[in-house]
């Protein structure tokens, strides 16, 4: 039976996966730091005794992991707790992160430190235990702003100026003509061009794969997530989800504020997706000498269906019989306008589709459990 370590499993993304990787027969194990402006300190069970692995001893463990999971309670910057982990492991979902586009510029080296270093002491124990298979959570804020089409043809814009958000000027203009230009699909070989401190640390995890990847003959299949909704998000946080801000404004009996004028385009895809999603990339197999071994090769993770942010607040509004949202103007500088995904990559290559509609979607998350409020 293969084995499967999950770091981060006990997190939003992470649980779902544990949860479809179960229904898929993987033996599971899961390593997560439970950190306290994540989880909280209500997720977090007593020590469990030895188990089959002797991994357990003296391990917290989160409420509600099922019990057929094995959990690692440690970080993965730690190549003590990392080497221990990766014990019988076969393959690595690795989706341990911090997340969100931070507060400010002195959330950096915690970014850094997380993602980067994390990833570096990950890929490291493998390379030693002749582990030769990751699936990486990677995110659609690599590529910076969507693509474009102008009049001359496909373009990247540069980032919004202040001036044009201040008069009320959102959308990205062509810098010939002045027009607004035409958002379109995001494929997976569009440039990169991170735009913070998160965006630079997850595109840094893709470049320590693909170095691993080089070095090992490895195979790695990048997940870029667009917007991830669903049960569990986390509620409070700083890091949280627009989904998941509005969705709390909601359920205080508050009027979900949109930013800008609201027609920020967005794939908006439902955690259960994005679980089933890791699964076939486990599943993932290369031909030997084939281009997709001993590189990384990055998947477009998104709907496929185009929404606006107003779209979202606007579903979620009614679904939950809560105040309409109020379209503020206002706006966040570095923030992109528009960026949507091709998902056919994924569709083509390893056979998933998206398959929770976006509707049924939000009339679920309108209701639906988040995680506890936590002190940031």
């Amino acid at each position: 039976m293969t084995v499967v370590l999950i770091t981060g499993g006990a997190g939003f993304i992470g649980s779902a996966i544990v949860d479809a990787a179960l229904a898929h027969g993987y033996t599971v194990r899961v390593l997560d730091s439970l950190r306290a402006d994540v989880h909280g300190p209500a997720s977090v069970l007593p020590p469990v005794p030895a188990s089959k692995w002797g991994l357990g001893v003296g391990n917290a463990r989160p409420a509600g992991l099922d019990s057929r999971v094995e959990f690692v309670h440690g970080d993965v910057t730690d190549p003590a707790t990392v080497a221990r982990s990766l014990a019988g492991v076969d393959v690595v979902c690795h989706q341990a992160a911090k997340v969100g586009l931070g507060v400010d510029f002195a959330d950096a080296p915690d970014y850094v430190h997380s993602n980067e270093v994390g990833t570096a002491v990950l890929l490291a124990a493998m390379a030693e235990r002749g582990i030769r298979r990751l699936v990486l959570a990677s995110s659609m804020v690599v590529y910076g702003e969507g693509s474009y089409r102008g009049p001359n043809g496909p373009t990247r814009p540069g980032p919004r100026l202040a001036c044009d958000l201040d008069a009320g000027r959102f959308d990205p203009l062509d810098p010939e003509t002045g027009q607004a230009l035409e958002p379109v699909l995001v494929s997976e070989t569009d440039p990169l061009d991170p735009r913070n401190v998160y965006a630079s640390s997850k595109l840094g995890q893709e470049y320590l794969a693909t170095a691993w990847a080089r070095s090992t003959g490895g195979r790695v299949a990048a997940l870029r997530y667009h917007n991830v909704y669903g049960p569990g998000m986390p509620q409070n946080t700083p890091y949280a989800g627009v989904a998941s801000l509005f969705r709390s404004a909601i359920e205080r009996g508050e009027a979900p504020r949109v930013y800008e004028d609201g027609r920020q385009r967005r794939d908006f895809v439902h955690v259960r997706d994005v679980a089933a999603a890791n699964v076939a990339a486990l599943e993932f197999t290369a031909p030997e000498g084939s281009t997709h071994s001993g590189v990384v090769r990055p998947f477009n993770v998104g709907s496929g269906i185009v929404h606006t942010i107003g779209d979202m607040a606007t579903a979620l509004a009614a679904a939950a019989g809560g105040l309409a949202p109020i379209v503020t103007g206002q706006y966040r500088l570095g923030d992109v306008r528009h960026i949507t995904a091709s998902s056919e990559r994924l569709r083509t290559e390893l056979g998933w589709s998206a398959q929770v509609s976006f509707e049924d979607g939000m009339r679920e998350f309108a209701t639906a459990p988040l995680r506890a409020a936590v002190r940031p």
